[in-house]
């Protein structure tokens, strides 16, 4: 199906947007803000169209625009923890936008949001007086940080460890599915040799039984011939002593006069 003149429009302005994602932004940048929204009012113009394209590419399209509203709306977050959280629900789309991509450019803003909002994170944790001497690392970054910016760094490590711990039970649940799959495949491939095995005994109890079905039925055949070739001598003499019989019946009993 060819792209109509909508879809090739929307790619542009889809593209351009992703550009400007990728670009260091000032706080005054409100160009992709409406870019963002015109990309919704033609995405809900595609759908509705007679020359939409498949339902996976809608469902890309509409991932990205999707990304980049939730993208503005995290940028918009005073906290970096915020923004990171955020981030993390974010879900870029999976093909590139023009055929010169070799990554999905969604992705590659998506990974350099994350190493912003960390890059912010680093720097509010770290604030000032890191350069003391004597203290350890965590030390000096709690001592030197405000009570308010203490329970955000500690807010940041709970959201941390929750992740991690998220990681490695989202490991364990794909290493359980793994081995289920492993022990259903095994399982699988043993009932379909059995039925196998059972089948090739049935096929060849088959080829045995008619072949002494064959036999018997020429065996038959031929009893049948010589049954019927009995018949036929019997008759035959049957029919000749009748013959003769009459015959010297009449030559011992004369007609009278």
């Amino acid at each position: 199906m060819a792209t109509s003149r909508l879809e090739i429009n929307f790619i542009r302005l889809l593209s351009r947007c992703e550009s400007i994602a990728l670009e260091k932004r000032v706080e005054t940048e409100w160009r992709l803000e409406k870019y963002v929204g015109a990309l919704e009012d033609m995405l809900v113009a595609l759908k509705k169209s007679s020359c939409k394209p498949v339902t996976e590419v809608l469902t890309d399209y509409s991932r990205k625009v999707d990304f980049l509203k939730g993208l503005l709306e995290a940028e918009k977050l005073a906290s970096p923890t915020e923004k990171a959280v955020a981030n993390q629900f974010l879900a870029p789309g999976r093909n590139p936008t023009i055929a010169s991509e070799r990554m999905p450019a969604s992705k590659t803003v998506h990974m350099q949001a994350k190493a912003r909002c960390t890059e912010e994170m680093r720097g509010e944790l770290m604030g000032e007086g890191t350069s003391k001497k004597g203290i350890s690392g965590t030390e000096v970054r709690h001592r030197s940080l405000p009570l308010d910016e203490r329970q955000s760094a500690a807010e940041l490590d709970a959201v941390l460890q929750h992740h991690h711990n998220l990681q490695e039970k989202l490991a364990e649940d794909m290493l359980s599915l793994a081995r289920n799959l492993k022990n259903n495949t095994l399982a699988a491939q043993s009932i379909i040799k059995q039925d196998n095995q059972t089948l090739t005994q049935s096929m060849k109890q088959a080829d045995l039984n008619f072949e002494k079905l064959k036999t018997e039925s020429e065996r038959l055949e031929q009893h049948a011939k010589k049954s019927v070739n009995w018949f036929l001598w019997f008759m035959l003499v049957l029919v000749c002593f009748t013959f003769i019989s009459m015959i010297l019946f009449i030559r011992l009993f004369p007609r009278l006069r």
